[in-house]
């Protein structure tokens, strides 16, 4: 492919996760041009809810390492990207969930992470309007919520970035085509467009896992922490059929977010009304209160998930030039700034931050494709 070099790395794709490489590598020092186009993905359609999850020791190391940079970049970002570490409060239904959440705090302060178990009377100080037989909660107090598409505009606002609205139709390793007809290159391509990249790379295995979130009118806030209930982890990672949990994060506008739904192998952009019901009782199940709020919209997205459940980080393993920053599942918002930092320690010879180990492409790609 003839291709005029345009920089010294091309990002396709700026979602959270394409515009944190971009900016990792512009910090380095590097030119770096950004080309996206502009349909919206996962990153518009997200929570924004930053948690620390620990269902394996690489999910651990990731998410709390990302919750770190994101508390790093609290004190610049801009107002209009709605940061606030207000905590995560894991529900417990019963007692077997409590005991849930008791080795959850185990294992998560053996990381060094701030959380406390809450007993029933506690919970009810914490979080008056949940229903009033619940057993306690665990306490993430590092968590928070952010909104992610300003978050984008911040991260690409940087001297050595330059942000284009292209489509790209072919990789050719450290080149790519767009569907003008021009052709760029660069000392390496990084593709992070999520769900999307199965159209330029066939071989990667990506799978869509689509979610529904709705969002209620302005009111009194009587929500402060994130509200998710144990049996979350089990929902999230469940691997066939359509599952629903309960998920509300009180907005600084006074709204309520409430999920979360899942459903694999769904491209279809159009609500599900059945499954929206499902998690809405969900939610008034624990909140009761939720069901007197308008709704004011509801939405739904596409996440990426590979097969191990973690993101793929690092070179294409049968494309030299290409580096891959994708399959992250319902936790790109959160470990965005740490896959980025992984990422770009690779590319630039430098030594991570994190055993890159569990994240590396060949591990789900170990033989070559025709591409």
């Amino acid at each position: 492919m003839n291709a005029r070099r345009c920089a010294d790395v091309i990002v396709v794709g700026a979602g959270i996760v394409g515009a944190a490489c971009a900016r990792a590598l512009a910090q380095r020092g590097l030119e770096v041009q950004v080309l996206d186009d502009y349909r919206g993905g996962a990153t518009a359609a997200g929570m924004g809810h930053l948690l620390v999850l620990d269902d394996n020791p690489a999910e651990l190391a990731l998410s709390a390492y990302s919750l770190q940079c994101w508390r790093d970049w609290a004190p610049r970002l801009p107002a209009g990207c709605a940061y606030r570490n207000n905590g995560t409060l894991w529900l417990a239904a019963d007692a077997e969930e409590l005991a849930l959440a008791a080795a959850k705090q185990q294992r998560l302060s053996t990381h060094g992470l701030d959380c406390e178990l809450l007993g029933a009377a506690a919970l009810r100080a914490a979080e008056p309007a949940l229903r009033a037989d619940l057993h306690g909660a665990l306490k993430v107090g590092g968590d928070g919520i952010v909104y992610a598409p300003n978050v984008v505009d911040w991260l690409l606002a940087h001297e050595h970035i330059r942000r284009c609205r292209a489509q790209v139709v072919e990789l050719d390793g450290a080149a790519v085509r767009l569907a003008d007809g021009r052709r760029l290159a660069a000392g390496a391509v990084v593709l992070a467009t999520g769900i999307d990249a199965g159209a330029l790379c066939p071989e990667l295995p990506l799978t869509p896992k689509k979610g529904q979130l709705l969002i209620t009118d302005r009111y009194p806030r009587e929500i402060r922490h994130t509200l998710v209930e144990l049996g979350y982890v089990k929902s999230a990672h469940q691997a066939t059929g359509p599952s629903v949990a309960c998920n509300i994060q009180p907005r600084p506008t006074g709204q309520l977010l409430i999920g979360s739904s899942r459903q694999f192998g769904s491209r279809d952009p159009g609500i599900d009304g059945t499954l929206l019901a499902r998690m809405l009782k969900r939610a008034v199940h624990y909140v009761p209160g939720l069901a007197t709020l308008n709704a004011i919209r509801c939405w739904s997205g596409l996440r990426a998930a590979s097969p191990d459940g973690q993101p793929l980080l690092g070179p294409h393993p049968h494309r030299p030039g290409l580096w891959l920053a994708l399959g992250h599942e319902g936790l790109g918002i959160t470990t965005a700034p740490g896959s980025a930092e992984l990422l770009a320690a690779q590319l630039c010879d430098e030594r991570p931050p994190l055993p890159v180990a569990p994240f590396l492409p060949q591990r789900l790609l170990p033989e070559a494709a025709d591409a």
